[in-house]
This record gives structure tokens, C-alpha cells and sequence, in this order.
């Protein structure tokens, strides 16, 4: 018995029935719930969910290996600056106590006021080279009270706080000392020391390389050696934290790109889906789907968001192919389904419009039913086969 179905309405079909075997959450869509329901009757099982037209989707291999890569990266972010080895030894506790008195920023010492101040320094001296040194500090405090504008003086009694192990007293000492005097390389000298004492490597790099710079010291430039090892440790660990946080900065702006555009993406098919119509206007991008075309190029054609939206806007309405003159990606798709489909039908949605309405230039050949289903009827997947340029009248299509 011969099939009653005409050879090129079979290619069609076939070309459909490949495309659902590739893909088989096509019959999810609304437009083909008719085929769905004919399939599960016969006992058949359509799975769940809706096609993709996005691209080639990662293999779960490829998802495994890149689930597993995140925690080490949060591993690698969570270093915490601790775990630089430094060698601490040589250091103090810090001290706690009481700021010691700074004297009156704001007074003129009178000259018989500094004439005092220089003797009480010369007596603090003398008490410093004893190793009395605290009598040193009260007497270099006296001194400080009587010329409180004396970066010497801070600086000096900075240096006996350091020997009596007080590192923060001797910092303020010579912080005060740099605010009267900031190119004062005693003052930085001994801030230098106090810090290294502290643990503050780089804090102390940076002032003896300070104090070296305005005055060379042998003294000075031994601590600089000394502390220069740890200082570079924790700069190289903080450039490469900063690394770190730029690279993950990167990914995150990459990521948040990347779900920006699988948004357009999915909005795109949303609406290229939502613009097909029924099932029964035979208007959906299956129909129609042309011989030479074939299942591979319609699904490669639905992998470009603005392709697929461009072909459902056509299918809805024919004379909207003008809008897609100039888009070359469009019409080379549109050009080469026509040539396939003037053997076999028509490109889908053009049959049945007064005057031949296609917009293409020569018109395409007008889509009729499904065998015995009547001009225009557009049923599925169906195309007439109307000569090319499409008919004058719809009395044309008897």
C-alpha cells in the first residue's frame, strides 16, 4: 500500500523527528502539547524540562572538576597574614602605661629657661652613660617642661625609654620629636628600634631606612639589616594578598557578566517562545523546516539568542523579514531555508496571506496544510507546494 503522504511532507517530518530525537524537551514547548499527548498515549515518555538553544552545555565532568576548584579557591582567600614566618626574636611585650608628659607646646621658653633645660640634658647624659637611666628620663623630663619645642630632648629621653624596655613610650617621644622636627634622624632612629622591639617590621624598615637617608649611622643601619628579612616577608605576603583579591575581583565582575548575559539569554528564548504562538497557527520554527536545511542547522541557528528571536518574529508575522534586510547572520539562515524549502513548501508561516505577503524579495513559496487539510490551513508540520513568488489571490491557493 502506498503512503498517502507526499514524499516531501515525510522529509519534513523526518527532519522534525530528528530534532526531538536531539532534543527531546522540544515537545515541552506549548505549541507541540498535541504531539506530546499523541506520544504519551502510545505509552512513550517525554522528559522534563525545556530545550536549550544556549550553546554546547559543560559535561558533568567538566561541572565536577569546577564544583571541586571553588573551595580551594576560598581556601587560598582565607590565608590569614599569620602565616607568614617571621622571626620574633629580640622582641618585647609592649607597654601599657600612662602617657608620660609632653610639656607645654604652646609656650616661649625664655632664654634663662633654656640655659636650664641645656644643663638638666647634660646631667640626663651623664646619668645615661651611668646606665641610670631612670634618672635619666626625669631629668631629661625637666628638661622637656622648660623646652617643651626641643626635638633633641624627646628623641634623648625616647632612647632611655627604649633601655628601660619601653618601646610605645619611646614611639610618642619621638613622634613628638619629628612633629617639631621632621627631618630629626635621631627621632627616627630610635622610633626604628622601638617598633622592630614591637614586632612593627616594616614600621621600623621604613624609619631607619629614614634615619640612614638623613644621616648615615652604623648603628642605625645594623637594625636595618636586622629587620629587612621579616619587612620583606610580609610586603611579598600583602602583594600577594592583593593579588588575590584583584584575581578574585576579576572572577566575580567575569561571573556577574557571565549571568548577565545567560539572563539576555534565557529572556530571549522566553521571548522567542512566547512569540510563536498556538501549536495550531503552523507558524512555530518547526514548521516548515525544509529539506536541505536539516535538524543541524536549526539547532546550531537557535544557539545565537538574536538569530532564533529574529526567525520567531518572522514565523509569527512574514512581513516582518524586512525589518532583517541588513542582518547577515539572519538572512543567510532565511536564504538558504528558502532554497531548500522552494522543492518542498515554503518557509513556514508565508502561505495563506493576501498578495503573497513574504517580504523576501521574490516571494516565497506560499505554506499550505497538511495533506487534504486546505490552502492556508498551516497545519504541522505542512507546506503546499504554491509557486514561487507566492499566490496573487487566496483564490490562487484553490
Amino acid at each position: 500500500m502506498a503512503c498517502p503522504i507526499d514524499p516531501a511532507e515525510l522529509k519534513k517530518l523526518k527532519i522534525f523527528v530528528d530534532l526531538c530525537a536531539a532534543q527531546p524537551q522540544l515537545l515541552n514547548l506549548p505549541q507541540l502539547s498535541f504531539f506530546k499527548s499523541f506520544i504519551e498515549k502510545l505509552g512513550g515518555k517525554v522528559p522534563e524540562g525545556q530545550p536549550e538553544f544556549g550553546g554546547a552545555q559543560p559535561k558533568p565532568e567538566e561541572a565536577k572538576k569546577e564544583q571541586e576548584k571553588e573551595p580551594e579557591e576560598k581556601k587560598e582567600e582565607s590565608d590569614p597574614e599569620s602565616d607568614v614566618e617571621l622571626d620574633m626574636e629580640g622582641c618585647v611585650e609592649p607597654d601599657n602605661e600612662p602617657e608620660q608628659p609632653m610639656g607645654d607646646a604652646s609656650k616661649e621658653p625664655s632664654e634663662d629657661d633654656i640655659d636650664k633645660a641645656n644643663e638638666l640634658r647634660s646631667k640626663a647624659a651623664a646619668a645615661y652613660s651611668e646606665q641610670n637611666f631612670e634618672d635619666a628620663v626625669k631629668l631629661f623630663t625637666e628638661a622637656i617642661e622648660l623646652n617643651p619645642r626641643s626635638a633633641l630632648y624627646h628623641a634623648k629621653r625616647g632612647q632611655a625609654y627604649l633601655k628601660l624596655s619601653k618601646p610605645n613610650a619611646c614611639i610618642r617621644d619621638c613622634t613628638r620629636a619629628l612633629e617639631i622636627n621632621p627631618d630629626s634622624a635621631t627621632a627616627y632612629k630610635f622610633r626604628g628600634r622601638a617598633n622592630r622591639l614591637l614586632g612593627k617590621w616594616e614600621e621600623a624598615a621604613k624609619d631607619l631606612r629614614q634615619a640612614c637617608k638623613l644621616d648615615y649611622d652604623e648603628e642605625a643601619d645594623e637594625w636595618l639589616k636586622e629587620v629587612t628579612p621579616n619587612a620583606k616577608k610580609i610586603e611579598q605576603h600583602k602583594l600577594k594578598m592583593e593579588r588575590r583579591r584583584q584575581e578574585k575581583e576579576l572572577r566575580e565582575r567575569q561571573e556577574r557578566v557571565r549571568k548577565a548575559q545567560e539572563a539576555n539569554r534565557k529572556a530571549a528564548e522566553e521571548k522567542a517562545r512566547g512569540d510563536g504562538g498556538d501549536g495550531d497557527d503552523g507558524d512555530d520554527f518547526f514548521s516548515g523546516a525544509g529539506g536541505g536545511a536539516g535538524a543541524e542547522d536549526i539547532l546550531n541557528a537557535f544557539k545565537d539568542p538574536e538569530v532564533a528571536a529574529a526567525l520567531q518574529d518572522i514565523m509569527a508575522n512574514p512581513s516582518n523579514i524586512g525589518k532583517y534586510q541588513n542582518n547577515p547572520k539572519v538572512m543567510n539562515l532565511v536564504t538558504k531555508i528558502a532554497s531548500q524549502t522552494s522543492q518542498a513548501g515554503g518557509f513556514p508561516g508565508f502561505g495563506g496571506a493576501p498578495g503573497g505577503a513574504g517580504g523576501f524579495p521574490g516571494g516565497f513559496p506560499g505554506a499550505g496544510g497538511f495533506p487534504g487539510a486546505g490552502a492556508g490551513a498551516g497545519g504541522f508540520p505542512g507546506f503546499g507546494g504554491a509557486p514561487t513568488g507566492g499566490p496573487k489571490t487566496t483564490d490562487d491557493l484553490d
